[in-house]
This record gives C-alpha cells, sequence and structure tokens, in this order.
C-alpha cells in the first residue's frame, strides 16, 4: 500500500510538471534558468532522499570536482538494493533544470556515463544537464558469470536497474536544487538502445525524450544465435579461422565496386544495401591470380553464410539477417580475427549469454558446440525473451505522455543489423498507425555507419540537441546534418551529409561537391518489405509480452503483471 501511495503521489508531480506552460525558446531549445543548488554537495551523504520501499538508496560518496569538465558539479556514488550501483553528477553553477541519463554497453557491469552524439548541443558542452547511469546491478562483462546463483541481477539488468536509477537520480537532484528536473532524457547505444526502448516500453513516464542507437532489443537471439553463428561458421574442421582480417579490404573492394551506383551516386557509400546483391563467389580466386585480389572457395562460402546470418537445416532464419553489405571493413574484431587463431569479440558475448543468461539455470559447462541453431533453440530462449527484450511496439502509453523517441541505426554496423531497428520501427507503426506514430518518434539510418559511431559516412551528428528541440519547443527533427572528419580514414575528406527520416533519403541535386550536405535534398526512399524482415521470431514484435519478475527464496517468479 505505501508503495501504491508513493506511485500515486509522483504520478500526480509528474502530471503538474507537465501542465505548466511552456517557457520560452532559445537557439532551439527551452530557455531555462540556471538553478543554484539548495545544499552543500557534502550534505548528500546524511540527506533523507525519498524512494520506493523495494528500493532503498545508500549514497556512498558525494564530492565536488572542479577539473576536467566543462564546469564544476558534485559527483555522488550510491548504491540502490540490492546492488545496482548509480553515479550522479549535479551541476554545481550551470544547472538549467534538465536531466541526462546515459545507457551502458555490452553486459555492463561498470559505470560510465558518456554524453556522446551531443557535439554542438550547448547544454551539454557548457556542462548545463544533470547526469546519471548505473552498471545494471552487477560487477563484469560479456563473460557473464555475475548472473550465476543470482536471479536479481539478471532482473536488474534486464530492465529494473535503469528505472530505480531513474527513480534515485531524480530524487537526488530534488535533493540537491529542491526541485525536480524540468526536462528529464535518456541516451543509449547498443545495450544502451535497449535500455532506452526498455524505458519507453516499461516506464514510459521517466523520461521525456528518449534516443536508442543501434538497440540490441532483440537480446537473446543477438547474443546467442547472431554473434554464435558469425563466430563458428568462420572456423574449418581444425577450428582455424577461414576469413581473416586480411581479406577483408578485398571482399569490401567488390562490394562497393558492385553496389555503390545503386543509389545514383559514386561517392564509397552504399546508401540502402537492402539494393545490393553481391556474390562472392564473384571474387573467387581464378587460375593464376594472385591471392592477395582475391578469395578462395572456402571464404567466399563463409563470406556468404555471414551475410546470410543464422539459419537451420531447413533454411529458415533464425535471425533477422547478417550484416550489411558494405559493413566489411567493420568486421575485424567483432566476429573475424587478424589471425587464424585469433579470438573474437562475438566469441565471447555469445558464450556468456549462452551459458548464463539464457535461462535461470545458468550452465556454465556449456561451449558454443551446445549451442543448436533450430526452432527448438529458439523457443527455449523465450521465457528469457519476456524479460531481457525490448521489442513491444506498442507505444501508446509513450506517446500519449506526449514524449518523444529518436531511434538510429548504422547501415554498416557489425554488432547489430539495422534491421532489427526497421522492424521494430515497421512494427510500431502497423500496431499504431503511420500517423501516429509520425506525432512522436523518428527513426535515423546512416550510410556508411558503424556500431553506434564511426565508420566510412558521415556519423557524427548533435541527436541530443534534436531530441531536446522536439521535447522543449515542439520542434520535430525532420533533417539532421551528419559530419565526418577526413582525419577518420587516411585518403578522405571531411564530409557532411544530410540525413532524413526514414523511410526518406538524401539525393543529390546534380550539381557541387558531393562532400557538402547543401548540394543533398529529401526524398522518398523505398520501405524494406515486410516479407523482407521474416524470420522464425518475428512473433517477438508483439505487444504486452513482457513478464515482470521479483525473486522469492533466491527463486525468480514471473507474471504478466507488476
Amino acid at each position: 500500500m505505501k508503495a501504491l501511495r508513493w506511485l500515486a503521489t509522483l504520478a500526480a508531480a509528474a502530471w503538474c510538471l507537465a501542465a505548466q506552460q511552456q517557457p520560452s525558446a532559445k537557439n532551439g531549445l527551452a530557455d531555462l534558468s540556471a538553478v543554484p543548488p539548495a545544499i552543500a554537495c557534502g550534505e548528500l551523504m546524511s540527506a533523507e532522499i525519498a524512494m520506493p520501499p523495494d528500493a532503498a538508496l545508500r549514497v556512498t560518496s558525494a564530492t565536488l570536482v572542479e577539473d576536467g569538465a566543462p564546469a564544476p558539479y558534485c559527483r555522488v556514488l550510491g548504491v540502490i538494493a540490492p546492488e545496482v550501483k548509480i553515479e550522479v553528477r549535479l551541476p554545481v553553477k550551470t544547472w538549467t533544470q534538465r536531466f541526462l541519463m546515459t545507457g551502458c554497453g555490452g553486459l555492463c557491469g561498470n559505470l560510465n556515463i558518456r554524453v556522446s552524439n551531443a557535439t554542438g548541443c550547448a547544454p551539454a558542452e557548457n556542462g548545463e544537464l544533470a547526469l546519471a547511469s548505473t552498471d545494471m546491478g552487477h560487477s563484469g562483462g560479456m563473460e557473464g558469470s555475475w548472473a550465476a546463483g543470482h536471479p536479481e541481477r539478471t532482473i536488474d539488468f534486464a530492465y529494473r536497474g535503469i528505472h530505480v536509477t531513474a527513480i534515485a537520480a531524480k530524487a537526488i537532484i530534488a535533493k540537491f536544487y529542491s526541485r525536480q528536473p524540468r526536462f528529464s532524457y535518456f541516451a543509449g547505444c547498443s545495450d544502451g538502445g535497449r535500455e532506452a526502448l526498455m524505458e519507453a516500453q516499461r516506464y514510459p513516464e521517466d523520461f521525456d525524450g528518449i534516443t536508442a542507437g543501434a538497440p540490441a532489443m532483440n537480446f537473446i537471439t543477438q547474443n546467442t544465435f547472431y554473434h554464435g553463428w558469425n563466430a563458428t561458421i568462420n572456423r574449418d574442421a581444425d577450428g582455424q579461422a577461414i576469413l581473416t582480417a586480411e581479406q577483408l579490404p578485398i571482399l569490401h573492394a567488390a562490394v562497393i565496386e558492385a553496389c555503390d551506383a545503386l543509389d545514383g551516386l559514386k561517392d564509397g557509400l552504399i546508401g540502402n544495401p537492402m539494393l545490393c546483391h553481391f556474390d562472392p563467389q564473384t571474387i573467387v580466386c581464378k587460375d593464376g591470380q594472385k591471392a592477395d585480389a582475391c578469395l578462395t572457395p572456402q571464404q567466399a562460402k563463409a563470406a556468404a553464410e555471414i551475410y546470410r546470418g543464422a539459419h537451420d537445416a531447413q533454411g529458415r532464419q533464425l535471425v533477422l539477417s547478417g550484416p550489411m553489405y558494405g559493413a566489411e571493413l567493420a568486421w575485424q574484431g567483432v566476429f573475424i580475427a587478424r589471425g587464424a587463431t585469433g579470438q573474437t569479440m562475438s566469441a565471447s558475448a555469445a558464450l556468456g549469454t549462452f551459458r548464463y543468461l539464457t535461462s535461470w539455470q545458468p550452465k556454465a559447462e556449456r561451449t558454443l558446440a551446445d549451442l543448436h541453431y533450430d526452432k527448438a533453440t529458439l523457443d527455449s530462449f523465450v521465457p528469457m525473451h519476456e524479460i531481457t527484450d525490448a521489442t513491444d511496439p506498442d507505444l501508446a502509453r509513450f506517446a500519449k505522455l506526449k514524449h518523444k523517441l529518436i531511434v538510429w541505426h548504422g547501415w554498416s554496423d557489425p554488432h547489430i543489423s539495422p534491421l532489427n531497428s526497421i522492424a521494430y520501427y515497421t512494427a510500431m507503426e502497423k500496431i499504431m498507425g503511420e500517423s501516429a506514430v509520425q506525432k512522436f518518434a523518428r527513426m535515423y539510418l546512416f550510410p556508411g555507419g558503424y556500431h553506434c559511431g564511426g565508420g566510412e559516412g558521415p556519423f557524427n551528428v548533435d541527436l541530443l540537441s534534436a531530441i531536446m528541440a522536439w521535447v522543449e519547443t515542439g520542434v520535430a527533427p525532420n533533417g539532421l546534418i551528419a559530419a565526418m572528419s577526413g582525419q577518420m580514414k587516411q585518403g578522405s575528406v571531411d564530409r557532411t551529409r544530410p540525413v532524413y527520416p526514414y523511410p526518406q533519403i538524401a539525393v543529390y541535386k546534380g550539381s557541387g561537391s558531393i562532400d557538402e550536405a547543401a548540394n543533398f535534398s529529401p526524398a522518398q526512399g523505398p520501405r524494406i518489405p515486410a516479407a523482407n524482415l521474416g524470420w522464425l521470431g518475428a512473433g517477438f514484435y508483439s505487444a504486452g509480452f513482457q513478464k515482470w519478475c521479483s525473486v522469492v527464496n533466491e527463486k525468480p517468479t514471473c507474471s504478466a503483471s507488476k
């Protein structure tokens, strides 16, 4: 009953805040004055901070930081029961009533506040934001062993850790400044993108604006079938790598040669890899051809299987796809090792998840040879899909609150296929209607963009200002400018390029430098046909599948309601 009263009070306060008149605009954002602290930083150590009964907060330190930041801030560290570590940064002179929480990547397990995709965002660059992040309830990374014997850690990693951190950060902000943040935002990429969508789906009241980059929303299949397939399909009978890093430039050059011009412009980028139909067999070595310019038949077959993605013996897809055409140079270090015996990130990610996060009963003895690519295995993952995946396309509650969402993905992401984001956005439009989705959500796809940043195409973009302007002054982000420095790629030049909401694309006007955004305009691009988004887990993109879990006598109990 106390918890219900607490939630009711919080909801009422949030409604009152939303009902206030919007402030006047400044530089596209709300014109908010700086608010000074009401108490000294150190006083937070002993301050009484209101929290829900099942999420007690213990502040472990509160120290003033004056060096290495745009402006001085109070750094607060704490632990939310049972063991969710958090960090909150509170500007002591420059807080303009905004709160930004950032997500973490991989399997989390560490505190790391990173304000990315915010170059040019004045509030971020001037130290005006209260910031927060969390380790999601555990220490440790991709090996996954932290989950063994601790179901509460799995629950916190799945969805609870982000939510209770948001509650705690806002409570700390309220105590420090004697007022709640006027606007609250979440920005995350990779698993942080999954966390972002999880917030929009399960806790739509937490954040006014959310940016979800390259979201690992299909967490269970992504970290098992996708990475496991790529880690094993490229091994021969002796366990040696078939394709190595040395062949990737050969493969990439051939793909670009075959598909670069399909979007109407030869610029070294594939505008829509779904239009590309490249066969690696076309670059198999011919008699007398030097090996440094072609592939062996075995290498070409391995490349084709990587592009296709995990599938069963009947040819049915177990993931949406493999990496897109054009991403080849980014394969190195993910699932392609430099040498024949090198380890890869994909092998670590798949093994850690397969052993410890595909069921409540971890099996530390498993190897990737035990991961079977069939529907029975996919079906066995469903119970964990119900708590770790963020694929519910019904965001009606989020939209009703007039909150805003930006989903973004690099077309050349080797870690997570952008088709996952496209499938999610498509499912949103199907269940809510295109016009309804347009009122609160946008999706951007970046040609040549890698995982969460970098790549061969312009991928440096201020998404934070875009979501803030949409939330605070109602200016929808219908076009953004992405940039790339020539220093990022030897021999290239500085390049800017507009990016428009899916399915719009940037089209060259026909004159002027192709490296200047002003010489491009928007055009309606092709939607990815629903038939191209089919796989055995397509039903995962459905409404209301989530389970809510608690731990009783060290055992998890899950149900369809909180």
